[in-house]
C-alpha cells in the first residue's frame, strides 16, 4: 500500500487540487484508491461528491474529526491535510505517510511562511531517517514571471528535499474540479502542457526516492 500526503501549513496553497488529481490518476490506472480528507473544509470530499458515476471509483473518508485508521485493502491512500499543522499534530500526520508533497505558491508571503514549515518537516525524526520522504512542488505558477523565477530559485536552494516540478496556473483545474474530474481525465489536447508538468511528480512518486528506506 502506498500512502501519499499533500501538506502545507498555509491555507490556499492548492493541497486539495493536488490530492484530488493524484487520486483520480491512480484510480484511472486501475488501483483501489482512498481519498482521506483531514481538512474541516472538506474540499476533497466535495470534489468527490460530484464525481460522475461512470468514472473510476474513489473511496472517500472524512477524517476531520480524527479516529482514522489506514485500511489494508487500498492500493493508494491520498491524504489531504488542513492548514495550520504544527508541532505534535504535524508529527502525528507525518507518521501516516510514506511520501509527502509540499506545494508552495509563487508569492513572497508564501515563500516566507514556507521556510520555517519546511525546516520543521525536515527536522522531523521520520523524515531525517528517510522513513517519510518529502518533495517540493511550485504550484499555481505563471511561467516566465519574476516571482515564478524567484520561487524556482528558492525551492532549488532547499536542502534535503528535492524540487520536482512546477504546476502552472490554468483554468483547466477549475474546469476539472467542477465536474469531479482530474486533469488527467480532460481531453488530452486541452491539457497537454499540464500533463507534461505533472509527469515529474508521477515519476518521483513511482521511484524508490519517494519511498521509505528499508531498515535491516
Amino acid at each position: 500500500m502506498r500512502s501519499i500526503m499533500v501538506l502545507n501549513a498555509k491555507g490556499g496553497s492548492g493541497k486539495s487540487t493536488i490530492a484530488t488529481n493524484l487520486a483520480s490518476y491512480y484510480a484511472d490506472e486501475g488501483y483501489r484508491v482512498m481519498l482521506v480528507d483531514f481538512d474541516p473544509q472538506h474540499s476533497s470530499l466535495d470534489w468527490l461528491a460530484v464525481r460522475p458515476a461512470g468514472m473510476p471509483g474513489i473511496i472517500g473518508h472524512d477524517a476531520s474529526e480524527g479516529g482514522f485508521r489506514s485500511p489494508r485493502n487500498a492500493d493508494y491512500i491520498i491524504y489531504d491535510t488542513p492548514a495550520g499543522l504544527r508541532g505534535k499534530e504535524l508529527s502525528s500526520m507525518l507518521r501516516r505517510a510514506q511520501s509527502v508533497i509540499v506545494p508552495i505558491l509563487p508569492s513572497p508571503i508564501d515563500m516566507r511562511a514556507a521556510t520555517p514549515f519546511i525546516r520543521q518537516i525536515l527536522d522531523n525524526g521520520r523524515v531525517s531517517r528517510k522513513e517519510t520522504r518529502v518533495a517540493l512542488v511550485a504550484n499555481r505558477c505563471r511561467e516566465n514571471t519574476n516571482v515564478y523565477h524567484q520561487l524556482e530559485d528558492y525551492l532549488r536552494k532547499v536542502r534535503k528535499a528535492p524540487f520536482i516540478s512546477v504546476l502552472r496556473e490554468t483554468q483547466n483545474y477549475n474546469h476539472a474540479a467542477e465536474q469531479g474530474l482530474g486533469i488527467f481525465e480532460l481531453p488530452p489536447y486541452r491539457v497537454q502542457r499540464d500533463l507534461e508538468l505533472w509527469q515529474p511528480v508521477l515519476d518521483w512518486l513511482g521511484s524508490r526516492r519517494s519511498q521509505p528506506v528499508k531498515r535491516r
